[in-house]
């Protein structure tokens, strides 16, 4: 198995290696024959010459193994087979970015004033096409494969408890990665098989000759906490046997899904809970990206806006815009703005109750907009305050969340960020009057895993999927 997954990296190293040749070799022509004629700014001017092929394709010899140095660096051909596609394709352009500033450097140390700095871009831009369409094709492929029973790793659990029954879950719910659960050994079985069918073989003491005895990929430690006193012997037994050990902690419900580890002078300190938003260059890239994309949306809706806006006023009586005040970051409280969608009512009133299916106090312009959520297009004023951010948790009320953090456990976490138009959990179908445990695992998982890839796409989904809300009443 081994060797079949070395070879399988090296087929990907290879492939990468003949797409940059491609994507830059197809560059030239695109960028001196077929692109002038669309973009009239990229053509050359009268008497203008560009360098030759031959000229450009010497850049070749340092591009190709810079380029798959840097995908290397990037991880790129990490081996974890339940990493995401989205993932990858988000990592591959992470890549070229860094590739584009090392293909300026390159003709900055030649002095090669005359080459086309659209050529680079163009390159870029050929070379994520060609990699995203390959690892589309592979991803797809080796889906197929493993669902056939081929190209498996076959994995042992040693222990059974509530994270192994989880890891079971997962691994049957995605057949696409390509595991395959051999058996579990466990010193308390309830019978020959374990709730999910798997065969248990013993107890752990047989592990030495089970590894010995069997074709086994990979251990998987999931012992219950109560069992942690034989982690240390079960660990020379696997490191002994030379096969590849992972533990899944039985603890999940306490530390995070991401733990980050500290080196504090060789002792190793996890932190409970990983929040990639509290370092300050992902706050910054985060808060940026919300000005930009809130202002040029702002831009995009204003004409929407002004008609519903018309709309509200033309067809009940109060004010345009309703303001309500909801908890944010760092669990200060906020004005967050709404088109109003029902009549007015007073505060008391509005404070105490939810909106259910036909409510009377909803109004006939007030249901169509919730139903396809521009009522909350006024957020993206909150947004460039600095209240909000385009993706996060949505925000609740203060009464609620004093009521849901004495209820729900891990809610407050949700605070650590800032509340979002919309969010991870939105997407998955958790709005408005549903499961609140739901919301917040899902809420949790975003606050964990944030990355800007991760942003934009739940931006990208967020058009498919959120706007549209069969729970909005």
């Amino acid at each position: 198995m081994k060797d079949t997954q070395a070879a399988i990296n090296r087929l990907h190293i290879t492939m990468d290696g003949l797409l940059i040749i491609g994507a830059y070799m197809l560059t030239f022509p695109l960028r001196f024959y077929v692109l002038p004629y669309i973009f009239s700014s990229m053509a050359l001017a009268p008497g203008e010459r560009f360098l030759s092929f031959p000229t450009y394709i010497r850049n070749l010899i340092p591009i190709v193994p810079g380029y798959l140095i840097i995908y290397n660096i990037c991880g790129l051909y990490k081996t974890h087979r339940s990493h995401k596609l989205f993932k990858n394709i988000g990592t591959l352009i992470e890549a070229n970015l860094l590739g584009i500033f090392y293909f300026a450097f390159l003709i900055y140390i030649q002095n090669l004033k005359d080459i086309s700095r659209w050529f680079y871009i163009i390159f870029a831009v050929v070379n994520v096409i060609f990699g995203i369409i390959y690892r589309l094709m592979n991803s797809k492929i080796l889906s197929v494969i493993r669902k056939k029973g081929k190209n498996l790793r076959h994995v042992l659990l040693v222990g059974y408890s509530p994270s192994a029954q989880g890891y079971i879950d997962r691994i049957n719910a995605n057949p696409e990665w390509g595991y395959r659960i051999f058996g579990i050994l466990d010193d308390n079985p309830d019978g020959p098989v374990c709730k999910s069918g798997i065969k248990v073989y013993g107890e752990i003491a047989g592990l030495e000759d089970m590894i010995s005895e069997n074709q086994i990929d990979e251990i998987v430690v999931t012992l219950s906490v109560e069992e942690y006193k034989k982690l240390s012997r079960i660990v020379k037994i696997c490191e002994k046997s030379g096969v590849h050990t992972k533990f899944v902690p039985d603890y999940n419900n306490v530390v995070s899904s991401v733990p980050a580890i500290e080196d504090l002078g060789g002792l190793p300190v996890i932190n409970i809970r990983n929040v990639p938003l509290s370092h300050f260059f992902n706050a910054s890239v985060k808060r940026i990206s919300d000005i930009i994309l809130g202002a040029v949306a702002t831009v995009i809706f204003a004409i929407p806006m002004a008609v519903i806006a018309i709309l509200i006023k033309c067809t009940s009586k109060g004010p345009i815009i309703f303001s309500q005040v909801r908890v944010g970051l760092s669990g200060k409280e906020f004005k967050m703005y709404k088109f109003r969608s029902m009549a007015v009512q007073d505060e008391e009133s509005e404070k105490k109750e939810w909106t259910t299916k036909k409510d009377k106090r909803v109004t006939g312009i007030g249901r169509i907009i919730r139903k396809t959520s521009l009522d909350e297009l006024p957020q993206l004023f909150n947004v460039l305050k600095g209240d909000m951010s385009l993706v996060g948790p949505r925000p609740e009320r203060p009464q609620f969340v004093e009521q849901f953090k004495e209820e729900i456990p891990r809610y407050m976490i949700k605070h650590q960020v800032r509340p979002g138009m919309t969010g991870w959990a939105q997407i998955n179908g958790f709005r408005g009057d549903t499961s609140i445990s739901g919301r917040i695992d899902h809420d949790l998982y975003y606050i964990e895993n944030w990355s800007f890839w991760f942003d934009l796409k739940i931006l990208f989904l967020t058009i498919f999927k959120g706007f549209i809300n069969k729970n909005a009443y």
